[in-house]
Formats: C-alpha cells, sequence, structure tokens
C-alpha cells in the first residue's frame, strides 16, 4: 500500500520497525519495558533544499536517534517524520 503523504524539504517518511517481543534468552519484555525502536523503512522522501539532494530513497533501512522525528498516524499505521540530518545511518 503506497502511502498517500508527500514530505516537503528534507523530511523523511519513516516506518519503526517493531520492539523487540523477547531477550535473546527468551524472557518476553512487557509492553512498558520495550525500548523505543531505532531503525526503521523509508517510506516516502522530499525533495531535498536547493544545493542539497537527497541521500536516502524509499525501501532504505535507517538507524536515527532515540528521540529523533515526530510521531504521527496515517490510516491507523505508526509512523515517524523527521529531517535526513536525523538519520544516521543506511543499512
Amino acid at each position: 500500500m503506497a502511502v498517500k503523504v508527500k514530505p516537503l524539504s528534507d523530511r523523511v517518511l519513516v516506518k519503526p520497525a517493531p520492539a523487540e517481543e523477547k531477550t535473546a534468552s527468551g524472557i518476553i519484555i512487557p509492553d512498558t519495558a520495550k525500548e523505543k525502536p531505532q531503525r526503521g523503512e523509508v517510506v516516502a522522501v522530499g525533495t531535498g533544499k536547493k544545493d542539497e539532494p537527497m541521500t536516502v530513497k524509499v525501501g532504505d533501512t535507517v538507524l536515527y536517534g532515540k528521540y529523533s522525528g515526530t510521531e504521527i498516524t496515517i490510516d491507523g499505521v505508526e509512523y515517524l517524520i523527521m529531517r535526513e540530518s536525523d538519520i544516521y545511518a543506511v543499512i
């Protein structure tokens, strides 16, 4: 399903990866103790700033800061919208 949101300028729309449900040893993590994900998939990108083209593209998996971006809900799905400079790496 395509998202009908077009970020402006150097903004990027990211769908966060789901939070870990259990630890490596098999302990189930309750909702209150789950870490905020710091990885996600780019679902839409802006056009970039003048003289600064965008370096990420739709479909990239990215790492970003724990408190980066603004949470928004579109058609019941949680997304983050952030500046490209808030993205640390493409993996």
